[in-house]
């Protein structure tokens, strides 16, 4: 059954252990408003640790994604409220980007349609990332005279080539999924219809992990990426160590249905979760 937030711009549903979350403002592109970001952080703290919950998909409802930060609401409406207001609308927005980025659960961006600007926050802040063909993906800021901020510049470059983040920042043309997959925005790019499908099968997998690895996992790989070789080196030390005391007998039971029962191999797939001790 499809639930909704407070004022009803985040709908959720959760179907088989996958969280389906959406962004809910299809008569405004989903653009993200401040009503919107409290929403979003509101669903984020109902879903994080849910035992039926060990995937969340975040997509759009109707025709896009997210178009990007409201203008109007975002942005007209708090700087009339002075730096106070700005500021106020700044943390809650990159609040709940924050929080997806370092979420419980493994995360995946499912883009059905426009990705624009302030999108690539929240886009940035999945784990994986999966988009239509169709899809259309912007930098717009330039042509209304702003620089690309909110972390979408930082995005850019994480994601992009150097030369591919300065063309898409500077020249405000919209790119589609196909291209935004082969430029590094998203894993794959597959035709609309078939997006769902894939997205499901990806999280199915993820499903069969051990969740106390996958968050070990998705923290090391974005940590590391700023770290030096010697600094990332004695960081997954400490990471591994941290997460064998907290499920040690996870570790165990892989090796032993690997050594002993012979029964899986780790380089074809996931141990079975289910014979693991509580």
């Amino acid at each position: 059954m499809t639930e909704t937030s407070s004022n009803g711009v985040v709908a959720y549903e959760v179907i088989d252990r996958i969280a389906w979350v959406k962004f809910n403002r299809p008569d405004k592109r989903n653009a993200m408003s401040p009503t919107l970001n409290r929403d979003m952080m509101e669903v984020l703290d109902l879903l994080e640790h849910r035992d039926d919950v060990g995937v969340l998909v975040l997509t759009g409802e109707g025709a896009a994604w997210t178009a990007g930060m409201d203008l109007k609401e975002y942005f007209r409406e708090t700087e009339a409220l002075g730096l106070a207001g700005t500021r106020k609308a700044q943390r809650e927005s990159y609040g709940w980007w924050r929080r997806l980025r370092w979420y419980q659960k493994p995360t995946i961006a499912c883009v059905n349609g426009w990705c624009f600007g302030g999108g690539y926050g929240p886009l940035f802040a999945c784990d994986l990332a999966f988009a239509a063909e169709e899809a259309q993906f912007g930098l717009s800021e330039i042509n209304w005279g702003i620089l690309p901020g909110g972390g979408a510049t930082k995005v850019a470059v994480e994601l992009m080539p150097f030369r591919k983040a300065m063309y898409h920042a500077m020249m405000g043309e919209n790119i589609d999924g196909k291209t935004a997959a082969e430029w590094g925005l998203v894993n794959e790019a597959l035709p609309l219809i078939a997006l769902k499908t894939r997205v499901t099968e990806v999280a199915q997998v993820l499903l069969k992990k051990n969740p106390v690895a996958l968050k070990a996992t998705k923290d090391a790989v974005r940590r590391v990426s700023t770290m030096s070789y010697d600094d990332a080196e004695d960081y997954l030390i400490r990471a591994q160590e941290a997460a064998n005391s907290y499920d040690n007998e996870g570790r165990k039971e892989g090796l032993r249905q690997f050594i002993d029962e012979k029964s899986y191999k780790p380089g074809l797939g996931a141990y079975d979760l289910s014979k693991q001790k509580a």
